[in-house]
């Protein structure tokens, strides 16, 4: 078996404190992977390809919460709409729209996460400033047109560095914003509460400036080759 358990305990005893959750990040990980940390007692695998969720979705147990944490394509949410639980790097209007139209098919309402730009890197995907605030304002001022999405919060990535401090300061950044814009577009309610920042190599920097949600792979389930 190649699931680290001692680290999946380790990572779930720092994340108590913090009231934090762990999406475990299953990518290019078999079946029998996500069952074994399942039977440990993990619920929450995050997936970044389409096709590979669609596949191991109906093999696994069904209260398995599926977060779908990479890059989507408009035209591929058609495929998970009918049973993902959240969608982590949503970074356009478009897209939102998108996932309203398909889990208003399936009559469901499905919890989704503004990827922000927070990075040095400009291969990074997510949106700025400028165009969260713009999304924020149209999104509050037709809440008949989002009836079946719930923006839970915002998804950051850092910059790849072994600067601590840089990605300490991206981390606390996005946090603020967070706070900000909570208080001006939902200050009632779950809406706008969640922060997914932190990785294998970040994350208890990223507990520490405020994460609800880690995503964990490597150190879960070993290198990716």
């Amino acid at each position: 078996m190649s699931v680290n358990l001692p680290a999946f305990q380790k990572i779930t005893a720092e994340l108590a404190p913090y009231h934090a959750r762990l999406v475990a990040v299953s990518k290019v990980k078999p079946a029998s992977d996500i069952q074994s940390l399942y039977d440990a007692g993990q619920r929450i695998f995050g997936e970044n390809y389409v096709q590979e969720l669609q596949e191991k979705h109906p093999i696994l147990p069904a209260d398995i919460e599926w977060h779908f944490i990479g890059h989507l394509q408009s035209n591929k949410v058609k495929y998970i709409a009918p049973f993902v639980s959240m969608i982590h790097a949503v970074d356009s209007l478009r897209l939102l729209e998108e996932i309203n139209k398909q889990a208003a098919k399936n009559n469901r309402t499905i919890r989704c996460l503004l990827q922000v730009h927070i990075a040095e890197e400009e291969t990074k995907f997510g949106l700025d400033e400028t165009e969260l605030t713009d999304l924020l304002t149209q999104w509050k001022a037709q809440p008949d047109k989002f009836k079946n999405i719930t923006i839970a919060g915002f998804m950051g990535m850092a910059t790849n560095t072994d600067n601590l401090d840089q990605v300490r300061a991206e981390f606390r950044h996005l946090k603020s914003l967070q706070t900000q814009l909570k208080a001006n577009f939902a200050p009632e309610g779950d809406a706008l509460a969640e922060l997914s920042i932190g990785m294998s190599g970040d994350y208890t920097l990223a507990l520490e400036e405020g994460s609800t949600m880690v995503r964990i792979g490597s150190m879960l389930f070993g290198a990716r080759y």
